[in-house]
């Protein structure tokens, strides 16, 4: 009981905030319209008992005038006006598309708020980064946006509303079926409403038997949203990876790993196979007993000429409708373990989002007033704990350039990203000048999907960036067979070799013209006269930018002012 509660609030956390937020006027407005057309229908077959009962009568009674009214247009029978079964049929068909088409509506403006939502957490305050460092078991952030959202918002609308459907729909027809089944004497002791009490047992005896059945698919569907997450994202890896996987003849190895959790996918759908077979014997047996049982209990008043066939179906399909409204359970119970699943893990990112975003461990960027980077007593450690360096600083002055040499990993790289302040393992300070412009390239520069000008403008917006200013960048980088293709999109992390992307983000810097420009084996890929060149472009074309480069080859130290070398755990003037 402790757990369903558990379950519930986590639900109640993830469904109240769009219902709080800016758009819940619209939303609650979607909702109503979607909830009276809900109730429309089950008023209407309400309305469908009572001209089954008068039909049915009707064909007992051999009257084909009353027949074709009933059929039609609607007619007169047993001292009631009843409305024709094609003006009914019609009502309900307009009434079902549009509740489709609003409920529908509305499931398309709750995930695009989710999205957005969840997407301004995960981004901020870099959380995405630090959750991938770790929190490895908050897997596929991709899955969870894509995916869960969209399952949780459908299901969410879609169960809410068939819950709600039922609650009506039993309390409008267990009056009806109350007021045909009359009273039942059994050892001596009347009981009204014999039906209704008999539809209550056999549902709630079959809820109970289906949840014992169907029990171990929560954990299994948990799990199957995981393995097919996993699989989908090796996929993914290999196909951003087909050069490195072909330059090492790699398939083979890529073929096992793959078959390995596609097996992990298919061992764990095999279960849920087996568990939803017990299921389903249970509850189709269930359903087709159900549509045969009522006229079964009510077959002995009939013969014994107590209620007319009319009656006879009225309380069938009275039956039906009490049984199936609290048999809503047992028909849900599959999905409803799906969505239980789409909640966990959901509320598991979101904890795993509000953590990272609270963490205050790690080396921080902060704003400051002097006008230089300055680095303050910072310790960089790994994420077992193996210190990099400790109680290392630094100063960078606008306009100067410094290089840092070290061995391979000694922790220059990390350094990089401490002053980038977004590593979670140490501690210390980096104080950014307030309002400055800081850019920082890696050795692999990163080029977000979309055409050839957005790679080169990022993370400027594209448009407020001039056609001249490109050109004569990319121009002036060394990428003017570049020039035609700059609207043109493509997997350009793909389609550029690693120093055409190097050149690709000093035209970057170009355009960006950053107070300080930070250096990470940037130019690492080209040949030296072609580093040489750059270095040269970035000193001549952005005088007053403070320059901190992270490299290697002796030629680039001309361009630098001040040598500092990262060794023992230290950081020292070379």
């Amino acid at each position: 009981m402790r757990r369903l509660g558990s379950f519930l609030h986590d639900a109640w956390t993830l469904t109240r905030p769009y219902w709080v937020s800016e758009e819940r006027g619209r939303g609650l407005l979607l909702l109503a319209a979607v909830i009276v057309l809900n109730l429309s229908l089950v008023g209407m077959t309400v309305v469908l008992t009572y001209w089954q009962r008068a039909f049915y009568n009707t064909l007992e009674q051999k009257d084909a005038a009353t027949f074709w009214a009933l059929l039609f247009l609607g007619g007169e029978a047993d001292g009631t006006w009843f409305p024709g079964f094609t003006v009914v049929a019609c009502a309900y068909i307009l009434i079902a598309v549009y509740q489709l088409y609003l409920r529908q509506a509305l499931q398309i403006r709750w995930r695009r708020w989710l999205t957005r939502d969840y997407l301004d957490r995960w981004l901020a305050d870099r959380a995405y980064y630090r959750i991938a460092l770790t929190d490895p078991a908050t897997d596929n952030p991709d899955q969870r946006l894509a995916d869960d959202l969209r399952l949780f918002v459908d299901d969410t609308l879609s169960l809410g509303l068939g819950l709600m459907n039922s609650v009506v729909t039993l309390l409008s027809f267990i009056l009806v079926l109350w007021s045909l089944s009359g009273p039942l004497e059994v050892f001596g002791i009347t009981i009204p409403g014999y039906m209704v009490w008999v539809a209550i047992l056999y549902s709630v005896l079959g809820t109970w038997i289906a949840h014992l059945i169907g029990r171990p698919l929560i954990r299994l569907n948990f799990l199957q949203q995981r393995v097919e997450a996993d699989f989908r994202y090796a996929l993914v890896r290999l196909r951003d990876n087909v050069e490195g996987v072909a330059l090492h003849q790699g398939e083979a190895d890529e073929k096992r790993g793959l078959l390995a959790r596609f097996g992990a996918l298919t061992e764990n759908w095999w279960a849920i196979m087996t568990a939803t077979k017990r299921l389903t014997f249970f509850t189709a047996g269930f359903t087709q007993v159900a549509s045969i049982f009522p006229i079964v209990v009510a077959a002995p008043a009939y013969f014994a000429g107590r209620i007319p066939l009319g009656g006879l179906i009225q309380t069938s399909s009275a039956f039906g409708q009490v049984q199936g409204a609290l048999s809503w359970f047992v028909d849900n119970y599959a999905r409803l373990t799906e969505w239980r699943a789409t909640v966990e893990r959901l509320t598991g990112f979101r904890q795993a989002i509000e953590a990272a975003r609270a963490a205050t461990d790690g080396v921080r960027a902060t704003p400051g007033a002097d006008a230089a980077v300055v680095l303050d007593d910072v310790t960089i450690s790994l994420p077992g704990g193996r210190v990099l360096l400790r109680d290392a600083s630094l100063r960078l002055e606008k306009g100067e350039a410094v290089l840092i040499t070290g061995a391979s990993g000694s922790g220059k790289s990390t350094l990089f990203r401490a002053l980038a302040g977004i590593w979670p393992f140490g501690r210390g300070t980096t104080h950014v000048p307030d309002g400055a412009r800081a850019l920082f390239l890696p050795q692999r520069p990163y080029l977000p999907l979309g055409s050839l000008r957005r790679a080169v403008c990022y993370p400027l917006d594209a448009t407020t960036v001039s056609e001249d200013a490109v050109r004569e960048a990319l121009s002036a980088a060394g990428l003017p067979h570049l020039l035609d293709r700059l609207d043109e999109e493509d997997a350009w992390d793909r389609r550029l070799s690693g120093g055409e992307q190097q050149r690709l983000a000093i035209a970057r810097a170009l355009l960006v013209k950053p107070d300080f420009l930070f250096l990470d084996e940037a130019t690492a890929s080209l040949d030296p006269a072609g580093e040489e060149a750059l270095y040269r472009l970035v000193a001549e074309r952005l005088p007053g930018t403070a320059v901190l480069s992270i490299a290697h080859r002796p030629a680039v130290a001309q361009f630098h002012g001040r040598r500092l070398v990262v060794a023992e755990g230290a950081l020292r003037a070379g």
